[in-house]
């Protein structure tokens, strides 16, 4: 076995996919996104070497973006690495790995999110590989699942009733929903997330952002937007990204009167219906907070996504392979008061 940078998109993607955990996280397109912004990017995929002359295969993957932050240079690996957990041996390589590429590119340390559910082995796993829990998270740790396999009667029937009324509601309202993969239309969108962002306080995304990370996407099939329409006017609209067997509700946003006329479940059952006609199983709602945890910002965003009865799912929190103790010790103490600031 040898591990080498990664080159073919094709041969890539079709490895991540297998992996039914996967997601747009580890997508080649995704950190075509992050070149398009000037990152560095790191793909690394671990192959065999056979004597006999076949073609060689790929044992494992990851991808990761170069954050040069002032808080501390870093290599953040969000959903990965992709590999089989129960072969402690490429996982060990992979990790060794991981921090020869996080020195090669002078970081001070390597943030890893891995795609694996949250359990007393798999945090003790990560222990044995040297890793420290981070004081920050990397992407979502807490996520709100539904099961595409049922059908849409029996997710109707797993809804709170007043998720119902809204979609019935909805409905009445002769609401319309237009489909876009033109990566013009974010500037809707853009526009939108900033009236949002004013009313519920959170921190906007820029336009080039947005825009950039939709075309890196939209160009091979994997991002669509959804709008919801009441004589004209948008009530809401959702950026979804459908990759492998995971359909991903990535940012939504919308509008004054879209919070009255209840457009935002539209958008999500036809969201639902797009996912199973591609042979999607699952719907990621992502981010959700404890149901008891009524002081956190995104509280409210999450009993509205638990209102489709979905299932709760915890991934190994963030962990750090620390290459620079200095430099990281200034890194932790920084992050530990935005994360008190921020109440995440």
């Amino acid at each position: 076995m040898k591990i080498i940078d990664a080159t073919d998109r094709k041969q890539w993607d079709a490895f991540v996919t297998s992996h039914p955990e996967a997601n747009f996280l580890q997508s080649w397109d995704f950190y075509e996104f992050y070149r398009s912004r000037g990152n560095a990017v790191v793909r690394r995929i671990a192959v065999t070497e056979p004597e006999d002359g076949s073609q060689p295969q790929i044992l494992a993957a990851y991808a990761g973006v170069v954050e040069a932050a002032k808080r501390g240079r870093h290599l953040a690996i969000a959903g990965g690495p992709i590999l089989n957990w129960g072969k402690l041996d490429l996982v060990e390589h992979i990790f060794a790995d991981m921090r020869t590429q996080g020195q090669a590119h002078k970081c001070a340390f390597v943030r890893v999110r891995p795609q694996l559910e949250r359990s007393h082995e798999s945090l003790a796993l990560m222990e044995r590989l040297g890793a420290k829990p981070a004081p920050m998270y990397l992407s979502v740790e807490f996520a709100g699942i539904l099961d595409l396999e049922k059908s849409e009667d029996e997710i109707l029937t797993g809804m709170r009733q007043r998720l119902r009324r809204a979609l019935r509601k909805g409905a009445k309202n002769n609401i319309e929903i237009e489909k876009s993969t033109d990566p013009a239309d974010i500037h809707e969108f853009y526009e939108i997330q900033m009236q949002t962002a004013g009313r519920h306080g959170f921190v906007a995304f820029s336009e080039d952002f947005l825009t950039k990370q939709f075309t890196a996407f939209a160009g091979h099939g994997e991002a669509v937007l959804y709008k919801a329409k009441y004589q004209g006017e948008v009530l809401a609209e959702n950026f979804m990204i459908f990759y492998g067997n995971e359909a991903s509700y990535h940012y939504g946003v919308s509008s004054e009167l879209g919070t009255k006329l209840s457009g935002a479940p539209l958008l999500h059952m036809e969201a639902m219906r797009d996912a199973r006609r591609r042979g999607i199983k699952r719907y990621n709602f992502w981010g959700i907070v404890g149901e008891d945890e009524t002081w956190h910002r995104f509280y409210g965003v999450s009993q509205f996504k638990r209102g489709f009865g979905v299932e709760e799912l915890k991934y190994v929190p963030a962990h750090d392979l620390i290459l620079k103790p200095g430099r990281y010790a200034i890194t932790k103490l920084i992050e530990g008061i935005r994360k008190k600031k921020r109440h995440v």
